[in-house]
């Protein structure tokens, strides 16, 4: 409907704001099949854990986050301010070892940050 009204993102986010919603200011997901390499056979069950794994990352205060998902290795993407954030100690622990529950052999954080489009490269 908002495509028909011809009605733009950042239109929407401004009208947001005027409104007051709490959301007006929310980044944007893309999908998450876009967390995958190109011709991997995606599931439910790895659409869930790299769901899981950002709402994880979430928690620990980063506004912004992608987890790139490689079989057994997890690539953590955040904003380039965050990455001493995922990348402290204690929270680094308390990443490797929840993603380790979830599946990962592997956990990295990409020291080039957040970047949309970082599977097509």
């Amino acid at each position: 409907p908002l495509f028909e009204a011809q009605i733009t993102k950042d239109e929407i986010r401004k009208l947001s704001r005027q409104m007051r919603l709490a959301t007006w200011d929310k980044p944007s997901f893309a999908c998450l099949a876009s967390r995958f390499p190109h011709d991997t056979l995606i599931t439910k069950k790895k659409l869930g854990v790299v769901d899981a794994a950002e709402s994880f990352v979430r928690r620990l205060g980063v506004r912004q986050v992608r987890v790139r998902h490689y079989g057994e290795l997890a690539r953590i993407e955040v904003s380039p301010e965050d990455i001493g954030l995922v990348a402290k100690t204690a929270n680094a622990a308390r990443v490797v070892a929840r993603f380790k529950r979830f599946g990962f052999k592997y956990v990295t954080v990409d020291l080039g940050g957040y970047r949309t489009g970082s599977m097509n490269k």
